[in-house]
């Protein structure tokens, strides 16, 4: 059994924002050497997401519209820093929306490897998806398998 992990740090440039980040785990499953196995792909942050879908502009377009929609900006709880009293940074962000925005996306993905290649079918793409930007950001991918 063979396993790699690795950390992957990505910059942001918008709020919401879709960065496509299969390459860079396709990199990681030929480091790793492994023909059979999976690869889970995972955020280190409450407000991205890490989804599998197309990369069509359009789509992407739509989809965060669609997000935008279901959660929009506005009177959060989490935003009332006159009674919130956890996890409080200085240069702490009003991003409820943020947050809510990420328990419709979910934070990881797995993929499977066969071959020594990500099994993703003909439009899909793994994309970490920015819900609190511009930020600098961290994805994990972790590839376990045999030779």
């Amino acid at each position: 059994m063979r396993y790699l992990t690795r950390v992957i740090p990505v910059r942001t440039e918008r709020h919401l924002e879709f960065v496509d980040v299969t390459d860079e785990v396709a990199q990681v499953v030929a480091e790793a050497n492994v023909r059979e196995g999976f690869a889970v792909v995972f955020s280190r942050h409450s407000t991205a997401g890490i989804r599998i879908n197309e990369h069509e502009p359009l789509l992407l377009e739509d989809m965060a519209r669609l997000l935008e929609q279901m959660v929009p900006t506005g009177n959060y709880r989490h935003d009332d820093l006159t009674v919130r009293t956890v996890n409080l940074t200085e240069d702490e962000r009003v991003n409820g929306h943020s947050h809510c925005r990420s328990l419709l996306l979910g934070a990881s993905e797995t993929v499977p490897v066969s071959a020594g290649c990500l099994l993703l079918g003909r439009w899909q793409r793994v994309f970490l998806v920015e819900l609190d930007g511009p930020r600098s950001r961290e994805f994990v991918v972790q590839v376990i398998g045999g030779a």
